[in-house]
């Protein structure tokens, strides 16, 4: 499997994908680069490699065209491949810019070298099958999404001081997340009875009228992004789903440059096994359709309905999303996790409560309370 690090064309620097703007920066130089031209930079270099492959086939096989670091994510191909077999759910790489060893799991396809904070993409995992249709890149900057988030956090009482401190916020990391979106067309139906009543009272009688009525009603539906978790470890898939909607008319043909200075997983969750609760869901939206046009019965009463599936399609995307985790310091040692939509920037996620803190304010609430109380029975 390659391991590749998208590199700066005026002087091999990694390059990182910076949502201000939505293009590659350069740390180094400083040089910026639209998708356009990272694309062509890299085809270029492609061409290039398999002129000296060729070349080194032709004469022998002692001398080597690529340099040490592409030495290096050759080799750590082979080795990965040989650590799939013997795992399957962590697996062994080489960074391509300084040789150590990059150690993930079975479904992560892009992160950081832990020595030399290197961005890696680890290109095989989002490849063939796994090949996503589109990614929605990031338009919330990291320095923006701290800022968001400290604003969210200190306006709630009784959180920890240390989930604030610098430490803390720079665990904030962009992830891509796998998801499938179904766009569907359908036909449906639903049959019932709906009950009319009416009351009135002349002189000391009251007269009730009811009358009963043979409800039909069918429609034809077009149902668009509906967006499906596609990754069996994200605990957190609940505080995920809470950060949608995605503006996804923005989502752009899937390329891996976009992915380079951020974490993204690939997907373990089939479109097949989702399949039965996806069309129970558009069902459901269906059926609920179909009532509304029904009118104000007093009571309404289904006695079947249908809907049948036309055409669906189904897309793999990649989605983004700023997350923060915090564990606490308590005997439970609970997890929490904090959300936020790199798109739109809204959050989501439950904060910790310092009962020290909780402790203080409740008794000084209650010396207040005391005191007006011990002034109110002095003066009496």
């Amino acid at each position: 499997m390659d391991v590749i690090t998208h590199k700066c064309p005026n002087c091999g620097g990694p390059l990182t994908f910076e949502p201000s703007d939505q293009k590659f920066h350069c740390p180094y130089c400083l040089s910026i680069f639209t998708e356009a031209e990272v694309t062509a930079f890299e085809e270029q270099q492609q061409k290039a490699r398999l002129a000296d492959e060729t070349t080194e086939a032709v004469t022998t096989s002692g001398g080597s065209g690529d340099s040490p670091g592409d030495t290096a994510a050759s080799k750590s191909s082979v080795s990965s491949e040989k650590e799939t077999a013997a795992s399957a759910t962590m697996e062994l790489y080489l960074c391509p810019n300084c040789g150590a060893e990059i150690v993930t799991d079975a479904t992560t396809a892009a992160t950081y070298c832990y020595y030399c904070h290197n961005p890696v993409v680890l290109k095989g995992r989002l490849s063939g099958q796994f090949l996503p249709d589109k990614v929605l890149p990031f338009a919330v900057a990291k320095d923006e999404a701290v800022a968001k988030f400290l604003e969210w956090s200190q306006k709630k009482w009784f959180v920890p001081k240390d989930f604030f401190n610098k430490a803390q916020v720079e665990k904030l990391t962009g992830v891509y997340f796998p998801y499938w979106n179904v766009n569907a067309e359908a036909e449906g139906g639903l049959n019932g009875t709906g009950t009319s009543i009416r009351i009135w009272i002349v002189g000391d009688i009251e007269y009730t009228e009811t009358k009963q009525y043979s409800v039909r009603r069918a429609g034809r539906f077009k149902f668009r992004d509906l967006v499906k978790n596609a990754l069996s470890k994200n605990v957190q898939q609940k505080m995920v789903a809470s950060v949608q909607p995605f503006q996804l008319e923005r989502a752009v043909p899937f390329k891996d440059q976009y992915l380079s200075g951020f974490q993204a997983e690939k997907r373990d969750i089939e479109y097949e096994k989702l399949e039965p609760d996806v069309e129970k869901e558009l069902k459901g939206y269906a059926d609920s359709l179909l009532r509304g046009t029904v009118g104000s019965f007093s009571t309404f009463v289904a006695n079947s309905s249908h809907l049948e599936l036309r055409d669906q399609q189904k897309e793999y995307l990649l989605l983004p999303v700023w997350l923060v985790t915090y564990k606490a310091d308590d005997q439970q040692k609970r997890t929490f996790y904090y959300a936020m939509n790199g798109q739109t920037g809204k959050v989501a996620g439950i904060l910790p409560i310092s009962y020290k803190k909780l402790g203080l304010v409740s008794i000084g609430i209650f010396a207040v309370l005391a005191a007006i109380f011990l002034g109110v029975a002095y003066l009496i």
